[in-house]
């Protein structure tokens, strides 16, 4: 039978019920002592070999059940790994979230993702990945969505009034991460409401906080940013759960980002095959008499809310619900691979419907204009589409791709943000997640660098992980030609294209330049969208007017002929063209590949086997360029149709320099002609 250790000391924390119920706190006590069942129930299948990892949360249970219990069922929360009484408290069925910490295919990720890196719309959870800080700005984007739907919602009708409370998690290592600073900027920039969650446990992994931070209080943070900040006892279930619904109450109100330091400690390891050896003994016999469960069921029972045959009886009625969902969970058969299955499941489904232009309507257009005419169609048929950057209302934008938008879409729609790449495209997965399509406009796309994570590891993976899609395009003005130097000249579309979950287009006309970013932003898939700089406004032709989309993945033939394959895209289809008017005698299929992932196959096929000579032209460096990606492909598929070895014609291997001589050497163009007559005379 269960006892209540040492019954005849009183909590060793001040609980102050004010006028909650004993409905309240009986529902508090089943909601926090589940968690803390499930967990010695896991660490002992850990001990017998059962499961083959966990990260404890035991000693911090209060935090995410208080929080979670204040929280409303429809509201979002993002919690972390040691938070699994969120999971419990939003009452998701035991069997399945066993088989999710068991990776079987019936869990929540289909045996892709581990423990709680997982997420579930319908319980209102987002889960982490294993990098830190990410999700504070997804949160951001989430509740972004709720203070656009009090005006319109995502299928632009009127939205609820009911504002909506979303609630983040962090630890107190995570806050080193600039994810956390760039997330709060943001939240408190546009008052967003969001509650941030610390956990200080005193430890990240094993330093201590005293090598983590120098301010007396993480809550000291909150001041830059002007933001209120709160310190609780993150072991007290009461004070927790008061002061997370009576702010949560406050923000649907007056919308705004809050920050909580809840202090509490690790009792256990960062995970337990790490130990804590680290951690001084008298830590923890300072903290295990301050322990959330004890000490709550102490409380009741003083208050005579709680009987001993009461807590048997919850306790018995848990082991057998753990029990129960443990066997169903161990029951689940090994899953067998299904690769088509596995492929398909990278990305969300979608078949586009074909709008062909009208072409008696059409004017002509630069490709800057095509681009933001683009745009403009796209914000008249969404109206759940927000766009987002730095300089992009009123300013218009570095290259005025967005000007005199404002005007008729509104800042709510149309807005500048703060220089923070990581937290915009993290907001603008929260706003998928809401069911907002968003475009995010990198000012030039070698600043993308600053937002990589969130790109390649939430943006490209989350629709494999556990099924939401990222319906997100960033544009990216690229390339070189205009004498700017390393930083503002880069071409780094293959640094995307070896990323599975992400689509990447790259147009050259400004034809293609409109109908292929109205796809992109009608493709619930996250695109990379590469307009060059330098044809901006040195290539113009007639562009139809209204709405048209072309299909991701297709190329086209930019000239036919019989003797060589140039297989090009962006800069490179006007260096092939130039280059073809110096070789009159040459005759050469161009092949604008128009989309680089996925790439059209079939064109490349057909042409090859036509000329038998091919060579590929990018205006990226060579080595790790994709040119190498395509040239493998046909070796290993169409060899025996080649006539000579395939070619590659790029940019030097170096970064791009600032003087207009030197530029004009790093790219390929002048090597490409005599690269060409070479593989023509093979």
């Amino acid at each position: 039978m269960h006892k209540t250790n040492d019954l005849s000391l009183k909590p060793a924390m001040e609980y102050n019920r004010k006028n909650y119920t004993d409905e309240t706190l009986m529902e508090l006590y089943k909601a926090i002592l589940l968690p803390r069942m499930i967990e010695e129930k896991m660490l002992l299948n850990l001990r017998l070999g059962k499961i083959s990892k966990w990260f404890s949360g035991i000693g911090q249970e209060a935090i995410s059940v208080g929080l979670t219990k204040a929280m409303a069922d429809d509201e979002y929360i993002l919690p972390m790994h040691r938070n699994l009484g969120v999971f419990t408290s939003r009452g998701i069925p035991l069997d399945k979230l066993f088989m999710q910490l068991q990776g079987s295919f019936n869990g929540f990720s289909k045996g892709r993702e581990r423990s709680f890196h997982f997420g579930t719309n319908d319980y209102h959870i987002v889960g982490m990945i294993s990098h830190l800080g990410p999700q504070l700005g997804i949160a951001d984007g989430i509740a972004l969505a709720e203070l656009l739907r009090n005006n319109i919602n995502p299928n632009g009708k009127k939205g609820s009034k009911e504002l909506k409370i979303t609630s983040v998690f962090t630890g107190d290592g995570g806050t080193s991460e600039g994810d956390f600073h760039e997330s709060l900027n943001v939240a408190a920039v546009w008052d967003l409401p969001v509650l941030f969650i610390i956990e200080n446990n005193a430890y990240g992994l094993s330093t201590p906080t005293s090598e983590q931070y120098r301010c007396k209080a993480l809550v000291d943070k909150a001041i830059g940013y002007g933001m209120e900040a709160y310190q609780i006892d993150g072991n007290n279930i009461l004070e927790v759960y008061d002061r997370i619904l009576t702010l949560r109450n406050s923000l649907k109100k007056k919308p705004r980002p809050i920050l909580i330091e809840c202090m509490t400690f690790r009792m256990r390891g960062h995970e337990e095959a790490s130990g804590v050896k680290y951690v001084p003994k008298e830590l923890f016999e300072k903290w295990e008499v301050k322990d959330p469960v004890n000490n709550f069921e102490k409380y009741l029972l003083d208050e005579g809310v709680l009987k001993e045959s009461t807590i048997q009886l919850i306790r018995n009625k848990f082991k057998i619900d753990i029990e129960k969902g443990l066997d169903a969970a161990f029951a689940q058969p090994k899953i067998t691979p299904d690769t088509k299955f596995e492929v398909n499941d990278v990305y969300a489904p979608f078949e586009q419907e074909t709008i062909e232009p009208i072409p008696v309507v059409s004017s002509p257009r630069r490709f800057v204009d095509a681009v933001s005419d683009g745009l403009k169609e796209s914000m008249k048929k969404f109206p759940n589409l927000v766009l987002m950057g730095q300089d992009i209302a009123e300013y218009g934008g570095v290259f005025k791709v967005t000007e005199n938008f404002v005007p008729e879409f509104g800042k709510e729609r149309v807005r500048n943000t703060p220089i923070c790449e990581s937290a915009i495209v993290g907001a603008a997965l929260g706003l998928s997640i809401k069911g907002y399509k968003s475009m995010v406009e990198m000012q030039f796309a070698d600043f993308v660098t600053c937002g990589f994570n969130q790109i390649v590891n939430n943006l490209a993976k989350i629709n494999y992980r556990w099924g939401q899609n990222a319906d997100v395009v960033i544009r990216m003005p690229t390339g070189g030609g205009v004498g700017a130097g390393p930083f503002h000249s880069q071409s780094n579309e293959a640094w995307f294209t070896h990323v599975p979950g992400l689509k990447v287009v790259y147009p050259a006309t400004p034809y293609d330049a409109k109908g292929l970013l109205i796809s992109a932003i009608e493709d619930p898939n996250p695109v990379l969208y590469f307009e060059h700089k330098a044809l901006y406004r040195s290539v113009s032709s007639d562009v139809p007017d209204g709405y048209y989309n072309l299909p991701i993945g297709k190329a086209r033939l930019e000239t036919e002929g019989d003797d060589v394959t140039i297989i090009t895209y962006g800069m490179g289809v006007y260096w092939a063209l130039n280059a073809m008017k110096d070789l009159p005698d040459i005759s050469a299929d161009i092949i604008d590949l128009r989309s680089l992932l996925p790439l059209d196959y079939e064109t490349i096929s057909a042409s090859v086997k036509k000329t038998g000579k091919a060579v590929i032209l990018h205006e990226d460096t060579l080595f790790g360029g994709i040119g190498g990606e395509i040239a493998a492909w046909i070796g290993e598929n169409l060899f025996e149709y080649l006539d000579a070895p395939v070619k590659r014609s790029a940019s030097l291997d170096t970064p791009v320099p600032f003087a207009l001589e030197l530029e004009q050497n790093f790219f390929p163009k002048n090597r490409f002609i005599e690269q060409l007559r070479e593989l023509v005379e093979y």
